[in-house]
C-alpha cells in the first residue's frame, strides 16, 4: 500500500490493486496501519473531497479535518496516483 502522507496517526493511503479497470482518483484512510475496513474518499477533478464511506468510524470532527487537509493536498494526491497507476480518472 502505497502511503501518501499520514495525519497524525492516521495513515491516508492507496491499495496497490485498485481493480481492473482502474477505479477514480481516491483515498483511503485508516487509523494506526492500513486497514480493510478503512474510510473511502473520491477526489474530483476540481480537487474537492466527497467521502465514500467511514468504515473506519473515524469521529466526525476528526474526519471533517482529514478531509480538509485531503483537499488541501489534492493535487499532491493526483500527482502520486498518477506516478503509481500511470493514468487518472474521477469519479466527478
Amino acid at each position: 500500500m502505497p502511503q501518501v502522507f499520514k495525519i497524525g496517526p492516521y495513515w491516508v493511503y492507496f491499495w496497490a490493486n485498485e481493480n481492473d479497470p482502474l477505479e477514480p482518483v481516491h483515498v483511503h484512510v485508516a487509523k494506526g496501519a492500513p486497514s480493510a475496513n478503512a474510510t473511502k474518499v473520491w477526489i474530483t477533478k476540481a480537487g474537492k473531497c466527497l467521502l465514500c464511506n467511514n468504515n473506519s468510524q473515524i469521529p466526525e470532527r476528526v474526519l471533517r479535518n482529514i478531509l480538509r487537509i485531503i483537499e488541501a493536498r489534492s493535487s499532491e494526491v493526483i500527482e502520486k496516483w498518477t506516478a503509481f497507476f500511470g493514468e487518472a480518472r474521477f469519479f466527478c
